[in-house]
């Protein structure tokens, strides 16, 4: 799930914890991270790989030395004057882009038109308006995640005064001299918050809660100066009014001291306007909840915009945030889209790629004359992550664009190379269309075997390292003394992928300060990663575009890609270095004139596939030996070459007269032995390998069998099959240790040193002591281990080191493979200082074996066995698990397939895409952390058939709490029920159609007190009888000890738990002696824990359910059956409908029956208040009489039930305080209790009747000539609401959430509008769910009366976060 591939400026990295990424003036903390996902989930790490789970920033070796001189930027001595500075800012020199421009000025990209897959481009940066040859620099811009759509598609028509009713509720002022012909507008409103990038928003929140906090200052001081006053003219309160008085002032201010502890800024909202001018959709937005001074941001003042291709004009929404963003409008206006970008990268990157400055040509991009079009593939609303949609879309519009580059730096590790939906669509681009897409290779070096997809990983994507030149590190990094030569980074990502091919096409600089969106409130920051190098490369494979079309020479990615990497320049003098590198250091001008002398010949990718002899499966595009049983005997492969032409190649033109005579050549034949010749026609050729591994030394080796074509070798290698062997060291020793010693680091050194993990290890401890240097270094630890399927086993740290000193550490292992440890000097550090580090590095093994792996506990109360034993030495065996999560499933109630607009979503085939929506519902009795998944779908995204996937959680009222993609992040929800819409793409109806029952988990956390610790005993019956409790033993080498992991206890499962849910958590069993010591307490925290499960069981059976009585009731059959139609018909009342006249009519006639037949039967009463309850809020309320009616109806209705209870026998009843001791004592009590709750309703809905009977008789008052209001009725009365309240007052607590807006509005009714608001506060907080509508619009309205407006302000923006009109889009 990665993001943007880059690496902070900064240099600061704790283990195991991520980073603050720093640019020159802005510090961004990511977000927490999925640790299933090894990207972040919240704002993208602008300068770091989301290669890293969490960590920073990764290196690369130093063996890395390139050629000096004038071609390359490297150089013995760097000595920067202001113009090499300034270049040094935009690095161009190494890849020869600014020689190859001023020999050729026209070839600088003018005619490339290039897509920037990424977080968005700001229009408004500094650079990208115009191209060198002075066209427009950015020809669209798009949000492909669909992040910034709104639903526009209510219609509303102008009002006599010229206004509309925006759909935030705000009544809106049309221009008059807009053009409208149909007379509809599209209304819509977000909440601009949900549009800005992560940084841009804490900036808004600090600025706006500086602004509340005065606001809210003068009100607590106006607060506290009335109750001041009250305490000085009132020294004694001793009346009861005077009382209330003063505790009504202090409730006041108690609430503004908690309204500014609970203060959570939801942003403002902006109001959106769309319709159709007769010519094109335009669009308007009312911004003035975002401007500091009054009358700014009005609708009526917007200067309308079209989509951004049409007229290629944006917007700012305010001088406060200075955020551009452009418009498009979808489906006929019923969808707008509103693009901004989620976070500096995309920018950054394009101005790599393409800025162009006339005043500073040296800040430059590397093609200043290409175009561009923004495809933000990064999801606003999940931090920065991209999505399958984003990808999809961004292909559609990269095609329909008629693109010649694409550039991405976004990926993350994968399962399977080359694998997947988002695979077969770039092959399909690339392939079909011609576009060359070029992408990072990932920040998650400096270990072999971390290039991430889709950069590293696919072959028909250009992977590119990042690579660092002395001109770069003295003049961009700023560093005392800059190397003698170029490098790679530390952090770049390394080859081979696990099916062995190379990974790492070229290199490029991976650093620059390039320009950055305006909200950032500078012009260019700093950043570097292979997100830089990617762009880098991308420039400068535009310069070549842009001669070839120039000089009409077809353009093919597959002879671009081959002209780039067999010019590059060489970086380190070792093949090995290949791996971390690629073929070198890219040269435009070399690269050209390959392509000069060569375009005439066959334009063809030569596709390599690889099989193991006998082995058909599985298949590979490089020879990777990584095992120690691949490295003790030779080893024979099938290599089949298919020469790949482009689709629109012509067969008689082409593919027929296709032949070459191909010279096979090996780096070295003792080792890799081939054929000398082959020839190669279109449907391709076998042909066998010898691989013979078992002279060489431990270590890694790297070696490449190559083509070079007969007839013209100038041609260079036409394709390259990669052999990697990591030949590791086998542990023989017992215990298993093994140490290297005096290993010497300089700056951006790395140790590689392959190790075979002894059979029967599951952890390491390991000491790494440095000794002999200075300054403070700084170093990069990393361990990998590959197995089939699954991501590389991979733990990594960065330490520093103050002084010389030692530090440990324990990681997971896995027995039997090979690991690789990475030790790296990081590449500026120690920089300035002649001294080496020297490095001790000690390692031991550990492990302890058991006969399961994942512990299933079946539900049973049967403990299950577990025989561990210590293949290796003598262990401390010290069991521990531990259940924290409940896992419940769920199937979708309601499935919803349907065609998506074709307006983005068909694909270049033709095919349209489909959505599948599936809906669940489920329910939290209390306020939980939850997590779905779906275990078909997570955690894969490029590797992935399926094209997209996308959930939204929100409750009944439509407020969205948490929404996700293929990594679900935890969210913290309330008690209630809930709905989980999950939202699938696919142009496929069978796929779809096939997932239309998918099983979703919500997993639930425990709170830390529900969580189970299990027992272990020694015996199967331990559980049941007590006692052989298994605490730890010490594991003797060779001899297998067994104990049990009992169930846990059932009346000790946490509550909410239904049969066929899963407990889940982890067990361990080894002790680390050198690391914490409460790891071996912690089964989550252990180094090696396994998953651990319990599937609840169905629930015991209630005895005493269903019981019958065993009593008569004493009463004749006659009066049961009186009783029996007496309640039937009491239940037919209950059931009917009150939808339509006809429908109220018929309950009306038959409760006027029931009643006249019973007339004195609290039941029937109590049924018929709640019908005319139900009716009440059913009914629109027309005008006054009729609401009057309904209301007298119900006063009448509440009496009516009131005079038919005893309440003295009711009284008498709940006096004496006795325990039912028999059936009919226990059916009299709740008999009782069920009246005194019918009564309590009575009184609760007269008292709310009787307060609406008042404020209908206050808008009867009529004020005479002079001013004075005529008196009420009611004032010469007695108080009926007063004297209503007391007696409810009798029998329950009023203050209970039940009653409380009783409370609320008795308050309100004596000027105690603090009290009133405090009750509210209290009802809102204890108030069933889902939240209530009235009471927020009550609690509004008390706000208004009171005089707080910024608390009305604040209120109303929240009342569209609960209570939104409609769900959002997907």
């Amino acid at each position: 799930m990665q993001s943007p591939l880059l690496k902070a400026a900064s240099f600061t990295k704790l283990q195991l914890f991520p980073p603050y990424y720093y640019y020159p003036s802005i510090i961004i903390p990511p977000k927490k991270q999925s640790i299933s996902r090894e990207r972040n989930s919240g704002e993208k790490n602008h300068s770091s790989t989301k290669f890293r789970n969490g960590t920073g920033i990764r290196a690369m070796p130093f063996g890395s030395s390139v050629n000096s001189g004038e071609n390359n930027g490297s150089f013995r001595k760097v000595r920067l004057n202001e113009s090499t500075f300034l270049a040094s800012l935009m690095p161009k020199k190494e890849i020869a882009a600014d020689r190859f421009i001023e020999a050729h000025p026209n070839f600088d990209g003018r005619g490339v038109v290039i897509a920037i897959f990424d977080s968005g481009v700001d229009p408004a940066a500094d650079g990208l308006q115009v191209t060198s040859d002075g066209k427009p620099k950015i020809l669209d811009v798009l949000d492909c995640t669909g992040s910034g759509d709104i639903d526009t598609s209510t219609v509303v028509k102008v009002d006599a005064d010229g206004c509309i009713r925006g759909a935030s509720g705000t009544s809106l002022v049309v221009n008059s001299s807009w053009k409208n012909p149909s007379g509809e507008w599209h209304v819509g409103y977000k909440f601009v918050y949900e549009l800005f990038a992560d940084t841009l928003t804490s900036r808004l929140k600090k600025e706006r809660k500086k602004k509340w906090d005065e606001s809210h200052q003068e009100a607590v001081a106006a607060a506290v100066k009335q109750l001041d006053e009250f305490d000085k003219k009132h020294t004694k309160v001793e009346d009861t009014n005077l009382k209330s008085a003063r505790e009504d002032l202090k409730n006041r201010l108690e609430i503004l001291r908690t309204q500014a502890d609970s203060y959570d800024d939801k942003g403002p909202v902006i109001d959106a306007v769309v319709w159709y001018d007769g010519e094109l959709w335009r669009v308007a937005l009312d911004t003035q909840s975002l401007e500091d001074e009054p009358g700014l941001g009005r609708l009526a003042d917007c200067i309308p915009l079209t989509n951004y291709r049409t007229e290629r004009k944006y917007g700012v929404f305010s001088k406060v945030d200075a955020c551009t963003f452009v418009v498009n409008v979808y489906d006929e206006g019923n969808v707008l889209s509103i693009v901004t970008d989620c976070s500096p990268h995309g920018t950054h990157v394009a101005g790599i790629t393409a800025a162009f400055h006339p005043k500073e040509p040296l800040l430059n991009g590397v093609a200043p004359g290409a175009q561009l079009i923004s495809c933000k593939i990064g999801d606003s609303r999940l931090g920065s992550m991209e999505t399958g949609t984003g990808l999809t879309r961004a292909v559609i519009a990269a095609v329909e664009h008629k693109c010649d580059l694409i550039n991405m730096s976004y990926g993350e590790p994968t399962l399977l190379p080359d694998y997947g939906r988002f695979v077969d669509l770039v092959n399909e681009m690339v392939n079909k269309y011609h576009i060359v897409f070029v992408s990072s290779a990932g920040n998650n070096g400096p270990a072999l075997s971390t290039v991430g997809a889709p950069g590293g990983t696919t072959s028909s994507i250009i992977g590119i390292g990042a690579y660092v030149s002395p001109t770069m590190a003295a003049g961009m990094h700023s560093v005392v003394e800059a190397p003698v030569e170029g490098l790679e980074y530390t952090w770049s990502s390394r080859g081979p992928t696990v099916d062995g091919e190379l990974g790492v096409s070229v290199s490029t600089p991976g650093g620059a300060v390039a320009p950055v969106p305006t909200w950032t409130l500078q012009p260019r920051m700093l950043m570097n990663g292979t997100s830089m190098s990617s762009p880098c490369a991308c420039g400068g494979i535009a310069l070549l575009i842009s001669a070839m079309k120039s000089e009409g020479i077809p353009v093919s990615p597959y002879s671009v890609r081959r002209a780039i990497e067999n010019t590059c320049n060489p970086i380190g003098d070792c093949l090995e270095d290949k791996l971390s590198s690629g073929q070198g250091l890219m040269q435009v001008d070399k690269a050209f004139d390959y392509i000069q002398k060569l375009h005439s010949l066959p334009s063809a990718w030569y596709q390599i596939k690889i099989n193991q002899c006998g082995k058909p499966s599985p298949t590979s595009r490089g020879i990777y030996l990584r095992e120690v049983s691949s490295c003790q005997q030779s080893t024979e492969w099938t290599v089949l070459v298919e020469p790949k032409f482009h689709e629109d190649a012509s067969n008689l033109d082409q593919v027929v007269p296709f032949e070459e005579s191909i010279e096979l050549h090996s780096t070295n034949e003792a080792v890799v032995r081939a054929p000398e010749y082959l020839l190669l026609t279109h449907n391709g050729r076998t042909f066998s390998i010898i691989v013979d591994p078992t002279n060489l030394s431990e270590g890694l080796h790297y070696y490449e069998v190559y083509g070079i074509d007969c007839k013209v070798p100038s041609r260079g290698p036409l394709f390259r099959i990669p052999v990697t062997i990591t030949k590791p060291k086998v542990v023989e020793n017992r215990p298993p240790q093994i140490s290297f010693q005096g290993m010497s680091f300089r700056p951006g050194h790395i140790e590689r040193r392959y190790i075979e993990v002894p059979v029967g290890a599951t952890w390491v401890e390991a000491t790494m002591r440095t000794s002999g240097f200075d300054t403070a270094r700084r170093f990069f630890v990393d361990s990998v281990q590959i197995s089939p399927l699954q991501r590389p086993l991979k733990w990594e740290s960065v330490i520093t080191f103050s002084s010389p000193s030692a530090k440990s550490f324990a990681f997971q292992v896995e027995g039997g493979l090979t690991m690789e440890l990475a030790v790296a000097q990081f590449w500026s550090s120690g920089i300035g200082s002649h001294e080496p580090t020297i490095v001790d590095f000690e390692i031991g093994f550990h492990g302890i074996n058991t006969n399961k792996g994942e512990v299933v506990l079946d539900g049973s109360d049967a403990p299950v066995r577990i025989d561990a034993d210590g293949l290796l030495a003598s262990e401390k065996l010290v069991p521990a698990a531990m259940l924290n999560k409940v896992r419940i499933p769920y199937r979708p109630v309601d499935t919803k397939c349907f065609a998506l607009s074709t307006n983005r979503d068909k694909l270049p085939s033709g095919k349209q895409i489909l959505a599948l929506i599936l809906i669940y519902k489920f329910r939290l009795e209390d306020a939980s952390e939850i997590k779905p998944q779906i275990p078909l779908l997570n955690n894969r995204i490029y590797d992935n058939k399926f094209e997209s996937q996308f959930y939204m959680i929100s409750d009944s009222n439509k407020r969205v709490y948490a929404m996700g993609d293929v990594y679900p992040d935890s969210a913290k929800l309330p008690k209630g029920e809930y709905n989980l819409q999950l939202y699938l793409r696919h142009d496929n109806l069978q796929y779809l159609e096939s997932m239309k029952g998918l099983v979703l988990f919500i997993e639930r956390k425990l709170e830390e007190k529900e969580v189970i610790k299990l027992s272990f005993y020694s015996q199967p019956d331990g559980p049941i009888i007590g006692d052989s409790s298994f605490k730890s033993s010490t594991l003797i080498l060779g001899l297998k000890e067994s104990f049990y992991v009992a169930p846990p206890i059932k009346n000790k499962l946490p509550k909410n738990c239904p049969e066929g849910s899963v407990l889940i958590g982890t067990i361990s069993y080894g002790k680390v002696s050198s690391a914490v010591s409460e790891e071996g307490k912690k089964p989550n925290k252990n180094p090696t824990s396994y998953l651990l499960s319990y599937i609840v069981p169905p629930p015991k059976h209630d005895e005493e359910k269903g019981k019958a009585s065993s009593r008569c009731s004493g009463k004749s059959v006659s009066e049961r059956l009186e009783e029996e139609v007496r309640d039937a018909k009491i239940k037919v009342l209950a059931s009917l409908n009150q939808g339509t006249d006809k429908e109220r009519s018929e309950w009306k006639n038959l409760s006027i029956s029931l009643k006249s037949e019973y007339p004195k039967y609290t039941p029937l009463l109590a049924k018929i208040l709640e019908g005319l309850l139900s009716q009440s809020s059913a009914e629109d309320k027309i005008h006054y009489y009729e609401e009057n009616f309904n209301t007298l109806q119900m006063i009448a209705a509440a009496d009516d039930i009131i005079d038919s209870i005893d309440k003295d026998e009711l009284a008498k009843y709940f006096c004496l305080k006795s325990e039912p001791e028999d059936e009919g004592a226990e059916n009299l009590k709740k008999k009782m209790e069920t009246t005194r709750e019918q009564l309590a309703e009575a009184l609760y809905q007269k008292g709310l009747a009787l307060s609406e009977i008042e404020k209908l008789k206050e808008g009867e008052k009529v004020v005479d000539e002079e001013g004075n209001q005529g008196a009420s009725e009611t004032d010469a009365k007695s108080d009926l609401f007063e004297d209503n309240f007391k007696e409810l007052k009798k029998w329950v607590d009023v203050k209970s959430s039940k009653y409380g807006t009783l409370v609320v509005i008795r308050e309100r009714r004596s000027g105690r509008l603090g009290t009133a608001l405090k009750a509210l506060n209290d009802l809102i907080q204890d108030n069933a769910e889902p939240p209530k509508k009235k009471l927020y619009e009550l609690k509004l309205s008390l706000l208004d009366q009171i005089g707080w407006s910024h608390l009305v302000l604040y209120e109303k923006q929240w009342m569209l976060v609960r209570f939104p009109p409609s769900l959002r889009l997907f």
